[in-house]
């Protein structure tokens, strides 16, 4: 992948260069920027730039045998690391190896993909994606060879905080003082998730959103679309190419939570109890990642309803159909209620990621919501 296939992010990719001309490549990086900012598409266009064998002042050359290994992600001197978890297919102890196709696939059809996307992709069913102790005897055992071709040996780990402890305990040693010529690179959307020891250790590299004009651009020529629904979707995708892609194909899982809500508002408002149930144990059956994923949607709707009840029009970010629901629904979600709501669709996701009865946790949320919308 080269720096010129990714949007925007220029500031960045000059620094990334310029460290690399000036022979200032720390051993340990942590590229930090939130979904849909291009941390990983950035991460492996610096490993192929720092390995070209032809590169030039702006870009690698993509055409070496080097660069044809990397636009692939076949180098026998890049290894990745990603949550992963038992499957149909894995039974027992997964590492990324045994998913690496599967990475192969989707980090080429669109690298600006999400955790949710991924795991989904993979079939992880009703588990959590993680990483773990297993992973870092991989690690371990793959640095420890010698490079096969490339100046440096190259350790992308992405959505790191998804380690668990065990891991990263096993893997500090090694940031700290890896073989020669080699480059971890930590891509994470959370820091806070990370221990602290490992951070010590990185060099930080703070990717951010994408900036509304690059956006704008890459949106204009992947679709067709007339300016006001490119306008539409630059506001609403708020500086995330992922969310931007979803808002122009809002079917399937985005969809799916839409209605879902929309379903929970309705018969709570109702207090209709017996299809609430029914609803509650289809919301049972989708897994854990796609539970959270929708308790994330749900705090987003009620905070973008309770800022277009506040009557604050330019920071609202609801598209198309989530703004024509939200225009009857937003006087329901006021200062009465707000911060209730948000405590009970929180607390929910706190007990479902600690693997709690998801019946019993969504029909006792929906008992709450009843209260709560009356206020």
């Amino acid at each position: 992948m080269q720096f010129s296939a990714i949007i925007g992010q220029n500031d960045i990719k000059q620094r990334l260069i310029q460290t690399t001309s000036e022979g200032r490549v720390s051993h340990a990086q942590m590229f930090l920027g939130p979904e849909g900012s291009g941390s990983l598409a950035l991460a492996i266009a610096y490993a192929q730039y720092i390995n070209c064998s032809a590169k030039t002042a702006h870009d690698s050359c993509g055409v070496c045998s080097s660069c044809i290994k990397y636009e692939k992600l076949i180098h026998p001197d890049l290894h990745f690391v990603f949550p992963v978890s038992t499957t149909t297919k894995v039974k027992k102890d997964p590492v990324s190896d045994y998913f690496i196709e599967d990475w192969r696939a989707i980090v080429n059809q669109h690298p600006y993909f999400g955790i949710n996307q991924w795991l989904e992709h993979i079939g992880i069913d009703n588990k959590q994606g993680s990483i773990q102790k297993n992973e870092s005897s991989e690690i371990l055992r793959k640095l420890n060879l010698k490079t096969y071709e490339a100046e440096y040996k190259v350790m992308i780990i992405w959505m790191a905080e998804k380690m668990n402890i065990t891991c990263a305990n096993k893997l500090l040693k090694i940031i700290e003082e890896p073989p020669p010529k080699t480059l971890f690179i930590l891509v994470v959307e959370s820091a806070d998730a990370i221990l602290q020891t490992i951070i010590s250790r990185t060099q930080l590299i703070k990717i951010p959103k994408l900036d509304n004009e690059s956006l704008q651009a890459r949106i204009k020529q992947d679709f067709e679309l007339s300016d006001d629904e490119v306008a539409d979707v630059i506001h609403n995708a708020d500086g995330d190419y992922n969310k931007a892609i979803k808002l122009l194909s809002f079917d399937g899982v985005s969809k799916d939570y839409f209605t879902y809500f929309t379903t929970l508002m309705r018969q709570c408002f109702m207090k209709n109890v017996i299809d609430l149930n029914k609803l509650v144990n289809e919301i049972s059956t989708i897994g854990r990642e796609k539970q959270k994923a929708f308790l994330e949607y749900s705090l987003k709707m009620i905070r973008e309803n309770f800022i277009l009840n506040s009557q604050n029009q330019d920071i609202v970010y609801l598209y198309k159909d989530e703004r024509v629901f939200s225009d009857k629904f937003h006087p329901y979600i006021n200062q009465n209620n707000i911060m209730a709501l948000t405590k009970e669709f929180n607390e929910a996701h706190f007990h479902i990621e600690r693997n709690g009865n998801p019946k019993i946790i969504f029909f006792d949320l929906a008992l709450k919501i009843i209260i709560l919308l009356k206020k």
